[in-house]
């Protein structure tokens, strides 16, 4: 008997070379993501409790440094919420939805880098907060067969 194998998050992360704090996210999200893939044998290894947990978290890394398209834009407010000035967060200068939309037309610079979207499960984290990135991948549906 066979089984289909369920296809993997994918985690965007909106990039830019020249920001710290964005290669400080691409570092942590690519030591996960190897991390999740890895497995040990048994001469390997005699506890394979955290080799079985990540394994369970596996995603797809697709790291962009282009802006989100207008629709994206949208569908990563809708993530973060419209609290406390978020989208002034994410689009320099932004009051809204709307003006983040307008910002971002104007000058596709205004999109503030990094910002991580698990597209899948409709969650995003700003900036480089790795407790909120480490949660966020946390909270990937675990893969619980074995095969």
């Amino acid at each position: 008997m066979f089984r289909f194998h369920k296809t993997l998050d994918v985690i965007t992360l909106f990039h830019k070379a020249s920001s710290p704090a964005s290669i400080r996210a691409q570092t942590l999200l690519k030591q996960i993501s190897a991390h999740a893939s890895e497995s040990a044998t048994e001469d390997q290894a005699t506890d394979h409790t955290e080799q079985n947990k990540l394994q369970r978290t596996e995603f797809e890394l697709n790291v962009t440094e282009d802006p989100p398209t207008s629709d994206q834009l949208r569908t990563i407010l809708e993530y973060v919420g419209s609290g406390a000035g978020r989208a002034g967060q994410i689009v320099e200068g932004a009051t809204g939805e709307t003006d983040a939309l307008a910002k971002l037309k104007e000058d596709p610079e205004n999109f503030k880098r990094p910002v991580i979207v698990d597209w899948n499960n409709g969650r995003a984290v700003f900036g480089y907060r790795e407790s909120e990135i480490m949660k966020m991948i946390g909270q990937l549906p675990k893969e619980t067969d074995t095969v």
